[in-house]
């Protein structure tokens, strides 16, 4: 699993690695963003959907836990899913999100409440860390492509 580092010291540096996401990003993968409360999680996801196309609003999925994005104008259907209100993976089935996924990317939050997605070839964990102690200095990204990511890490 090869493994990235980027500091993103703005809210302009996050869209650009967003950007860098979503030019690589294809049906079928998962990008599983991880980090503390505030780290910014959903800010990259709505980078991501913002380069893939979508101009509209980007709710939070914390209460609706799925929101679905598959509109003329995204280069391919995406899922935005938050888990952190999910007590055991076993609520996936309940909540039918492999129906979901059919042809999408997923863009998942707290996947980690998910049972987490790294044992999938086309997963991209994002790990988000604030730069400095006081975390004023930004964040940094820490990626790590399982094998479908080989030659197209962000």
């Amino acid at each position: 699993m090869k493994e990235t580092r980027e500091a993103l010291p703005d809210l302009a540096a996050m869209a650009a690695y967003g950007a860098r996401v979503a030019a690589r990003l294809r049906a079928g993968d998962v990008v599983a963003l991880s980090g503390g409360l505030g780290a910014g999680k959903t800010t990259l996801a709505r980078a991501i959907l913002a380069s893939l196309g979508h101009a509209g609003e980007v709710p939070s999925p914390t209460f609706t836990i799925i929101e679905t994005y598959d509109s003329p104008n995204l280069r391919l259907p995406v899922v935005h899913a938050d888990f952190y209100r999910l007590d055991h993976p076993s609520e996936l089935l309940e909540i039918g999100l492999d129906d979901y996924r059919e042809g999408a990317a997923l863009l998942a939050e707290w996947p980690d409440h998910a049972g987490g997605f790294a044992h999938e070839a086309g997963c991209l964990e994002i790990t988000l860390q604030p730069a400095g102690e006081s975390g004023e200095g930004g964040r940094i990204a820490i990626a790590r492509g399982a094998a479908d990511w080989v030659g197209r890490m962000p």
